[in-house]
């Protein structure tokens, strides 16, 4: 299959719902994990949890790149806007979500915040070269998808020389945060069956690493692409697997995945970033080795260090479950401002900003009617 409208072909939809039907077993319940926000997103938009049997239930992960950053660091990319007067450049999501004081990057802007949406880590290299006078901050965010390109920049800036432009890295990593969602599963909660593994993070870093889930959780990892029925391929393969009695990886994606990922943008990767020791995620708490900062060869274009910048840990807003929602432990619908104080027009917590948000995804498609 070759083009994208064959990935959304009812009649084959149809015929992957009958195989599942007839793959899970009546007397039990399978509850599989999709980690990446873009498979919620997909989940919701073609109403893929309708074809599933009852018992087969999809629980949304800590996938949403917006979502998982903590207050505290939007609240720092504020702080290089209003208080040090550098022009702010991220992604169009980040801009939304909300922050201390009733703020977010929107928000700052109309303070007088000069805050600017960016479509790639090159646009604000761009920026930096098109203002020499004013300091220029690149607010770094993603999984491992997003990571090459902020490395790419940084070089690229140390060869210009230039001295204006800096990155305030917050880029985290898929896998540690996967073994703190099954190492912290408590009794009440769901218990895990598998994963769907996320697409375009394995597309840089392989299948290779999700190995150590099966062979020290038991727990089976299906890599699927975005598309409808890629999801529900990687849902049949795990119900096989676990009537089984099997843990493998499998690679549903193999026209984009493979078992090394992509040995260019990982070197590129740690020669420009190395690991936290610590960093905080929104929901998930702080966790060790879990996210990157700039090396020290290239100190001088990391913001934390050109600017005197603090992080504070900010408590969540109280009445959002957010931080609930993405552990796997409820569903957007649990949380009491859900679809009336919270929506994507004025969202209260960062799952119902983007697009791959659990939140968002199930208000705009209408999933929580049911």
């Amino acid at each position: 299959m070759k083009y994208v409208d064959e990935f959304r072909d009812g009649k084959l939809a149809q015929g992957l719902a009958a195989a599942i039907a007839r793959e899970a077993r009546p007397e039990r319940h399978y509850a599989f994990m999709e980690f990446c926000g873009g498979h919620t997103h997909a989940i919701s938009r073609y109403g893929v949890t309708d074809l599933l049997p009852a018992n087969v239930r999809m629980v949304h992960g800590p996938g949403c790149p917006v979502c998982v950053l903590p207050i505290g660091r939007i609240d720092m990319a504020i702080e290089l806007a209003l208080r040090h007067q550098a022009i702010v450049c991220s992604y169009g999501d980040c801009l939304r979500v909300p922050a201390s004081d009733g703020l977010s990057l929107m928000k700052a802007r109309s303070r007088g915040g000069d805050i600017r949406m960016v479509y790639s880590a090159a646009d604000a290299l761009k920026t930096a070269q098109d203002n020499p006078a004013r300091q220029v901050a690149f607010f770094a965010i993603g999984f491992e998808t997003t990571t090459p390109p902020t490395a790419v920049v940084v070089k690229q800036a140390a060869a210009l020389g230039l001295k204006n432009f800096s990155v305030l890295c917050c880029h985290v990593l898929t896998p540690p945060a996967m073994h703190h969602i099954l190492a912290t599963r408590q009794p009440s909660d769901i218990a895990i069956d598998g994963f769907v593994g996320p697409a375009h993070v394995s597309t840089v870093i392989g299948s290779r690493p999700y190995e150590v889930f099966a062979s020290d959780y038991r727990k089976p990892v299906v890599i699927a692409g975005f598309e409808p029925l890629d999801v529900m391929q990687a849902i049949l393969m795990l119900l096989k697997q676990v009537n089984d009695g099997r843990a493998e990886i499998e690679n549903e994606f193999t026209r984009a995945v493979t078992r090394d990922g992509n040995p260019k943008a990982q070197a590129i990767v740690a020669e420009v970033l190395e690991l936290r020791d610590e960093f905080e995620w929104r929901g998930l708490g702080v966790m060790k080795k879990s996210a990157l900062a700039l090396r020290r060869e290239y100190a001088e274009f990391d913001a934390e260090r050109r600017f005197p910048l603090a992080y504070s840990v900010v408590p969540d807003n109280k009445a959002c479950e957010c931080g609930a929602i993405l552990r796997g432990v409820k569903r957007p619908q649990d949380c009491a401002i859900f679809g009336t104080v919270c929506t994507p027009e004025n969202p209260m917590g960062s799952c119902m900003v983007s697009s791959e948000g659990a939140c968002a995804a199930h208000y705009t498609y209408g999933r929580y009617k049911q």
